[in-house]
């Protein structure tokens, strides 16, 4: 049996120096980016709009009160942890940047021994990702997984799904509603799970491509809003997560420090990193 002693011990050295860089990757902490406080809008408003089920008027009324903002443009930035290898959670600072409804960048500058960038999006109905290692660009199944991110990311700005007019709601039961929202020449939609107590949205879920290329299943996903405080400048909580169903945990966590509407994102969407320049 000395053969399986040693068999044991090398899988438990080997467990233990993954943990272990994984612990020492994560001690390089980010620092946040830049703000853009002095360049927000002032936003213009819509009434609520009639023939909706009464579920949504009322999450609506309570972010929003009576009067909807007109989000044409939005930029979070913010912290967040992410698990994309062997559950090693790495620490990341991001920035998003929403021409809503239509288009989205996310950069990412992930502090696991010194940086590593992360550039991804979706422009025009390709989607695209780019870093060090690898890149993707109009993979069928990505694009598909893109445009439900660009329709999830509402959770910090939900005035999206009341006033664009591609999206609509349909009841499920007392607590739940299914959002439609456009892609491609079709649609897609995700279900989402109120809290009754408060009126806010719990979760969100939706069945997206996770790997690109042909044959690939669908897997459904889970975004999930972590009650805490507002994120800035809005009314929907600063923290979400994100779960793929077979993993059991979130894989992602993230904590919007800043979100800025209505500035010009014409020049921020198309970069490939980051700049407080409008």
């Amino acid at each position: 049996m000395a053969w399986l002693r040693k068999t044991c011990s090398i899988t438990a050295d080997i467990i233990f120096r993954i943990g272990f860089i994984g612990w020492l990757g994560q001690q390089i902490q980010p620092k946040s980016f830049s703000t853009f406080q002095e360049q927000v809008q002032r936003l213009k408003t819509e009434q609520l709009q009639f023939g909706l089920p009464a579920l949504i008027k009322r999450f609506s009324r309570t972010v929003h009160c009576e009067k909807i903002p007109v989000i044409e443009m939005a930029i979070i930035q913010g912290q967040g942890t992410l698990k994309p290898f062997m559950n090693i959670p790495i620490t990341a600072r991001f920035v998003f940047v929403h021409n809503t409804g239509n288009n989205y960048r996310h950069y990412f500058e992930v502090t696991f021994f010194g940086i590593l960038k992360v550039n991804e999006g979706y422009i025009d109905g390709e989607q695209f990702f780019e870093s060090p290692m690898t890149g993707i660009t109009n993979d069928p199944n990505s694009n598909q997984a893109a445009n439900l991110t660009l329709w999830t990311e509402g959770m910090w700005f939900p005035a999206l799904w009341m006033t664009d007019p591609r999206v609509h709601w349909e009841l499920v039961h007392a607590n739940t509603a299914l959002l439609l929202a456009p892609f491609e020449k079709g649609e897609e939609f995700f279900l989402v799970l109120f809290t009754l107590e408060t009126g806010m949205i719990d979760s969100m879920e939706t069945i997206p491509y996770r790997d690109p290329g042909e044959k690939q299943p669908k897997t459904l996903w889970i975004g999930r809003n972590e009650p805490g405080q507002p994120a800035a400048e809005s009314s929907a909580y600063s923290v979400g997560t994100a779960m793929w169903l077979d993993q059991g945990s979130p894989w992602a966590y993230f904590d919007a420090e800043e979100i800025t509407l209505n500035m010009d994102v014409s020049n921020q969407i198309l970069l490939s990193g980051y700049t407080t320049e409008p």
